[in-house]
């Protein structure tokens, strides 16, 4: 067991306040924040095959992008979803009744696509997140977190590196998703000859923690000549109206050009309980509906919401290349994708009674949500089987546990002011891109930057956020 030398003490605290100081932390009650978690050095990974994630992400941005404007596919994808998860079940009559009409809105795919390394098979997609994707600005200070102390505190660095000579991978998330996210914004405005600035609205949770990094990439935006705003679906409720040829206003600020939410994956950012409706959550659900019905630059649409769901990841993983060329992918694009689509099945009451004579570790059982807490694990796995419905078996899907190796040295990991080390720590990897309306929006062929979470193995729930992960960082091994 390594313990922690008592002289890195200050460098620790030297690192926690360059974390509060950057805003590199969760909001924690009104007027106090902590820093985010984090790792004290990074993560080692291939140089070539960080690059050849870093080209094979932007085709999976392109695949999702082709599926959530299938509009034929999704609403035959999801129909059997209705009956099992209320939730997605709305979203497909959403979807029905948005384009019941032509659509106006520019689909903006702001997406992250998080991988793992498996120790045999090599990475593997874990899930798309097109909705609420974020915490590429805390990817962004992780590297330069790590940079700082690399710099300015060698000694200790080197001690917790994974390797006596390392080279940080740069991490351009806050400048790339800005240039893209204002990319957007411009292209809208220009459309309508508006002389203001270019309005950008986050759609955002009442009340939430995760806050800093949400501002981190508004700073970016305002500095890319965009005006940025917040709101929750309660308040647009309330402020948006429409304008002339599909314009969408919002009181006393103008013409909206481009939205990014980061809520609506979850009944409760609908729930307004002043508001009298027939069913839950009816009444603020409109609202989004009513957004996309207007030409605004927007993520995520709830085609793209539904493209990156777990069942529809599912169709895809169990889809022949060929089939995939259907959402405009190249045949060798689409093999290529092929190659990092993981193992899933479907559950119904065949795979069910399959999985009895299965090991339970080789397996993890999903459902549609979104966030930490919607996986099911080992011994848990047969019980939770046991007691679905049978309308219950199409919002649930069995994925092929991926076992990537730990780090090859101790690492040490901050949270809330504490040190710990740990002996076992694994990482996934989250790479950004953004796409409008299909096309690549960065000057890095859609690529926006990356995300570093990492673990001890023994823990489940890896997320920053809702879980027991750090951020972190990556680097590469000097020649």
């Amino acid at each position: 067991m390594t313990t922690i030398p008592h002289e890195h003490a200050p460098v620790i605290q030297e690192a926690i306040e360059w974390a509060l100081q950057h805003g590199f932390a969760l909001k924690t009650g009104p007027g106090v924040a902590t820093h985010c978690a984090f790792s004290l050095a990074p993560t080692l990974i291939d140089r070539k095959r960080f690059d050849e994630l870093k080209s094979a992400a932007p085709l999976l941005g392109k695949l999702i992008h082709g599926v959530s404007e299938d509009y034929d596919f999704l609403q035959q994808a999801m129909a059997p979803i209705a009956s099992g998860d209320a939730f997605f079940g709305q979203l497909v009559d959403l979807h029905k009744e948005i384009h019941s009409q032509p659509v106006k809105r520019v689909p903006l795919l702001f997406m992250r696509s998080d991988f793992m390394d498996d120790s045999e098979l090599g990475p593997r997609i874990i899930e798309f997140n097109g909705i609420a994707a974020g915490m590429g600005p805390f990817g962004q200070r992780a590297h330069q977190l790590h940079r700082f102390l690399q710099e300015n505190f060698p000694a200790v660095f080197n001690q917790w590196a994974p390797s006596d000579s390392v080279a940080l991978v740069n991490n351009p998330a806050i400048a790339q998703l800005s240039f893209a996210v204002a990319k957007a914004a411009f292209q809208v405005q220009r459309e309508f000859n508006d002389s203001e600035k270019p309005l950008f609205l986050m759609v955002v949770q009442e009340g939430e923690d995760n806050v800093y990094d949400q501002h981190l990439l508004e700073e970016g935006l305002r500095n890319a000549g965009v005006r940025t705003l917040r709101r929750t679906f309660r308040q647009l409720h309330e402020q948006l109206s429409s304008g002339e040829n599909g314009r969408l206003l919002l009181r006393d600020h103008g013409g909206v050009d481009a939205i990014y939410l980061r809520a609506g994956y979850q009944y409760c950012d609908y729930l307004a309980n002043d508001l009298i409706e027939q069913a839950c959550c009816e009444t603020l659900i409109q609202t989004r509906a009513f957004m996309e019905r207007h030409r605004v630059a927007i993520n995520a649409t709830v085609g793209q919401q539904l493209a990156t769901c777990k069942r529809v990841q599912m169709l895809l993983t169990t889809m022949p290349a060929a089939e995939l060329t259907r959402f405009g992918l190249a045949i060798d694009e689409a093999e290529l994708v092929k190659t990092y689509l993981g193992e899933m099945i479907p559950v119904n009451a065949e795979s069910a009674e399959w999985f009895r004579s299965q090991d339970s570790g080789l397996w993890v059982l999903k459902n549609q949500g979104e966030g930490g807490g919607h996986c099911v694990f080992d011994q848990d796995i047969q019980p939770r089987l046991e007691q679905l419905q049978p309308e219950e078996y199409s919002a649930w899907s069995l994925m092929r546990r991926l076992r990537p190796a730990a780090r090859p040295r101790s690492a040490l990991l901050v949270r809330k002011g504490d040190a710990m080390v740990v002996d076992d720590l694994i990482s996934e990897l989250g790479i950004f891109t953004v796409h409008i309306d299909g096309q690549a929006a960065t000057d890095d062929n859609g690529y926006a930057g990356y995300l570093i979470r990492s673990k001890p193995s023994t823990v489940a729930e890896g997320g920053v956020h809702s879980g027991m992960g750090a951020a972190d960082s990556l680097a590469t091994l000097l020649p």
